[in-house]
């Protein structure tokens, strides 16, 4: 079952934010932390939701970053200057981007976009929200665990939508929070969003498969419960390689990744026409995808010439 209302999920764990863009709340014996930073729109949307949901702020002590994409850090700068004692965690590679000058401007622009677009640059005014070099935290990676009392919060690094993707998967609630690397549960389907190397993308989905899940904690349109849940990376890893099969023969057929690409975009809106990214936007996330894929079916084939 899908569920993007704001609220409760279980004992220790929330869901915040809105549909689009997902904060998750773990509660610790001890202390809380949130997971994904989501857009930075959400700032005054979930000021709003601790105070609707009695929410112990003062238990915030972490954060953790999934991943270093715009509509996933959002929140990060406004809580980490209010409370300078936050702990921020993100993987290694994520850390390296958000010290870019160029990630920094591409960050902040496509927020104030998604501000715009929101219509909350007034509601926003009051806060800062602007991602500068001055956010530093702490790096985890494969096999590393956030302790947070006796709800362990252990990280798997999950390549392929970004290079610098992490899952966090808490055994004692069997909650899995994969960001995009696990798929996106958009309307009933799940967006397979293999948008940096899709192979990558694959592979990742296979060292998640096997974990016990109850609750998968997307970081857009919500978390999937019960039988969804269990089944839902098993039928992302289904649905990336029909897919990627997908893009293969589009792309044997027109020779031009480019054009694989628009065609591909057309596809996706001809099914969705209220599809979440605008069609530039997934025209240039599909021209990467295509151009992975034809460098693999390049090199398959190159390699199957030589030993024949």
């Amino acid at each position: 079952m899908r569920i993007r209302e704001p609220g409760k999920i279980r004992d220790s764990l929330w869901y915040l934010g809105n549909e689009e863009s997902a904060v998750y709340l773990l509660e610790g014996r001890d202390e809380s932390m949130l997971i994904s930073g989501g857009m930075n729109y959400l700032v005054p949307i979930l000021l709003r939701q601790f105070s609707d949901f009695a929410i112990d702020t003062e238990r915030i002590t972490k954060i953790l970053i999934l991943h270093a994409h715009f509509d996933h850090v959002g929140i990060v700068p406004f809580f980490k200057r209010s409370r300078p004692d936050l702990t921020v965690y993100a993987s290694a590679q994520a850390w390296e981007r958000l010290g870019m000058p160029k990630t920094i401007d591409t960050i902040n622009a496509f927020s104030n976009d998604a501000l715009e677009r929101m219509g909350m640059v007034e509601a926003c005014s009051a806060y800062d929200l602007t991602w500068r070099d001055d956010i530093s935290g702490v790096t985890v990676s494969e096999g590393d665990c956030i302790e947070l009392g006796e709800m362990p919060v252990q990280i798997y690094e999950t390549p392929g939508h970004s290079s610098c993707s992490i899952s966090a998967y808490v055994p004692a609630l069997k909650a899995l929070f994969p960001s995009d690397a696990g798929g996106i549960p958009y309307k009933q389907t799940i967006i397979t969003s293999g948008n940096s190397n899709y192979t990558q993308f694959q592979q990742s989905l296979e060292k998640l498969k096997d974990l016990e899940v109850d609750y998968l904690c997307a970081d857009h349109y919500g978390y999937v419960t019960g039988n969804e849940a269990r089944g839902f990376i098993a039928r992302a890893i289904e649905l990336a390689q029909e897919h990627r099969e997908k893009i293969e023969r589009l792309y044997r057929r027109t020779k031009d990744i480019n054009v694989a690409a628009k065609k591909m975009v057309k596809s996706i809106y001809a099914a969705y026409p209220d599809y979440f990214l605008s069609p530039d936007v997934l025209e240039g996330v599909y021209r990467q995808m295509v151009r992975h894929i034809a460098a693999c079916m390049e090199t398959s084939a190159h390699r199957k010439a030589s030993t024949s």
